[in-house]
């Protein structure tokens, strides 16, 4: 996987650079210097390390860096420079690196409107020659600390304003900033005040725009960036530390406190009402699927941030916490299971149960997504601490079951034919077989392999909520977003049906709130597409958190 993803366009290898090319000229008096590190991941997992430098010179600026990202991408660049004029317009690339065993070359000059690539796969050379804007922001898509040229051509722009990239050496896109906010993050050494500048890089039709989200500080230097869609991300090694938090939603009263867990700490919030007194009813916030923060913050929307505002607003006492290996939180993620995330879940409620001002067989926990399924298992595992649940877009199926539902609904929405939706399928059926244990990897690509035969993805697969079900005694709240295309509407009532089946018939309740997509936030088609769009002052639906609130209430009076 490559930046080339980021368009249409094929060229048939992924384009880097040449040594056999002649050499950039040699620098002139450097005034200033930044050199960072930053580390890349892909689905989470660290997969590569870049080396960049922003050198100011007297007439313009250098973005110089080298890479080496391993496999699935398998890209290392020896040397990478884009050489701009004072006013950020680039004269000159050269690039040179190997991608999956091939040399592969580039050296691009910009004049009077054009790009003029020279291309050398194993040094047979092929010219390209592209339009392009006088300012475009060159992006060679070996190199991400290319981005940091973008990060300084953001700073100052406001939501509407639009830039252009040259995603090199394939084609020129527009770049439209859509939000832009402020945040903390904290460092084990320093609070940084960040500005994240959401934007939408513009393919050319039928394609959909993509959404990518982009971190500077004061500077102008990269923090960090990340592309959602195509699950990568880099970030400026400090901030990448398991040490570093994005505290990118507070709420009144929010205490930071380290929870003991299997031989690491979870990295929390406990937020209590205002002028509380006496013991208080406790809600478990549970994240989502990936390197989920204690907000759970996706596509730029703190969903737990507000739903913790609610609920203590409606009189709780709510913790959310950093997933392990991420944020704050120890732990390591190369071999975690959803079991381990419930133990960890398991950790907050034993700890919770401890502390004077909660009350006694008062603490509820809520799931979202995949959290749901976790909260399945704690309830199950800890009958006499947990009051009730609130599942909140809960998958009914297996995993297996809900990745292949989930694949035919992008499928639905692509432009290809019915073979080739036959053969994605046929893919994917084959894929979850062997991750668990009853297929052959025959045929699979590697790269796709080392990414999907995990523990976390074996473990998921397996889950099947029916039978989580048969061990949960608590009462039990479902709520659903009808316009959700990630774990659609169905789901909610399949889940009902399997808790009223239970032999203990504890209550059993179901809210669907119309409007609002996965993220229960108000959307017009609910598609993860769309997520980006909708800006981080979109609005987690009060009608679901008045639900779990004053079910919760209820609940809890009742288990006194």
């Amino acid at each position: 996987m490559t930046l080339s993803h980021l368009t249409g366009v094929t060229l048939g290898v992924v384009l880097t650079a040449a040594t056999a090319l002649a050499q950039p000229p040699p620098p002139l008096a450097v005034e200033a210097s930044v050199s960072t590190s930053y580390l890349v991941f892909l689905r989470s997992q660290p997969v590569g390390r870049e080396e960049v430098a922003v050198v100011r010179q007297a007439d313009g600026w250098i973005v110089r860096g080298s890479s080496r990202q391993g496999p699935p991408i398998d890209i290392t660049t020896r040397v990478a420079e884009v050489i701009y004029d004072t006013e950020w317009r680039p004269r000159s690339m050269l690039v040179d690196g190997i991608v999956r065993g091939q040399d592969v070359t580039l050296k691009t000059t910009f004049a009077d409107g054009k790009a003029s690539n020279v291309i050398a796969v194993q040094g047979a050379p092929q010219t390209k020659v592209d339009a392009v804007s006088a300012d475009t922001i060159v992006l060679p898509n070996a190199f991400l600390g290319s981005y940091a040229a973008l990060a300084r051509r953001l700073v100052g722009k406001t939501v509407g304003a639009e830039l252009h990239g040259y995603i090199a050496p394939q084609v020129e896109l527009p770049i439209r900033v859509t939000a832009v906010t402020t945040q903390r993050i904290d460092t084990a050494k320093a609070s940084i005040t960040a500005t994240q500048y959401s934007v939408a890089i513009v393919n050319p039709p039928p394609a959909a725009e993509l959404a990518m989200f982009v971190w500077i500080d004061k500077g102008g230097e990269l923090l960090r960036m990340s592309i959602p869609a195509q699950t990568l991300e880099m970030a400026r090694e400090d901030i990448a530390s398991a040490a570093a938090r994005t505290a990118a939603f507070t709420v009144p009263g929010d205490e930071a406190v380290l929870i003991p867990a299997s031989g690491f700490n979870i990295a929390a919030t406990i937020t209590k009402p205002a002028g509380a007194k006496g013991p208080l009813p406790a809600i478990v916030l549970v994240g989502g699927s990936g390197p989920t923060d204690r907000d759970e913050t996706v596509a730029g929307i703190p969903v737990f941030g507000q739903i913790a505002r609610d609920l203590v607003a409606a009189g709780f006492v709510v913790v959310r916490y950093d997933k392990r290996g991420v944020g704050q939180s120890g732990g390591r993620i190369e071999s975690v299971t959803l079991n381990d995330y419930a133990e960890d879940a398991r950790a907050v409620v034993q700890w919770l149960k401890n502390r004077k001002d909660v009350g006694r067989k008062q603490i509820g926990v809520v799931g979202h997504s995949e959290g749901a399924s976790v909260a399945l298992m704690v309830a199950a595992r800890e009958r006499d601490n947990v009051a009730g649940i609130a599942l909140l877009a809960g998958l009914s199926t297996t995993g297996a079951a809900l990745v292949l539902e989930q694949q035919q609904h992008a499928l639905g929405l692509m432009k290809i034919t019915d073979a080739e939706k036959a053969e994605k399928t046929a893919l994917q059926t084959q894929i979850n077989a062997a991750v668990l244990g009853q297929g052959k990897w025959d045929g699979v690509p590697d790269g796709v392999r080392r990414v999907a035969d995990t523990p976390w993805f074996q473990s998921f697969l397996s889950f099947d909520a029916a039978k989580a079900m048969k061990d949960v005694r608590q009462p039990i709240l479902i709520v659903q977003g009808e316009l959700d295309t990630q774990v659609p509407p169905h789901h909610a009532d399949a889940l009902a049906e399997q808790a009223r089946a239970r032999k203990n018939k504890t209550d059993v309740q179901v809210v669907k709130i119309p409007g609002v997509n996965h993220l229960f936030v108000p959307a017009k088609t609910g598609e993860v597409s769309e997520y980006a769009s909708l800006g981080n002052d979109a609005k987690v639906s009060s009608a679901m958190t008045t639900a779990v609130a004053e079910w919760m209430r209820k609940t809890m009076a009742s288990s006194r």
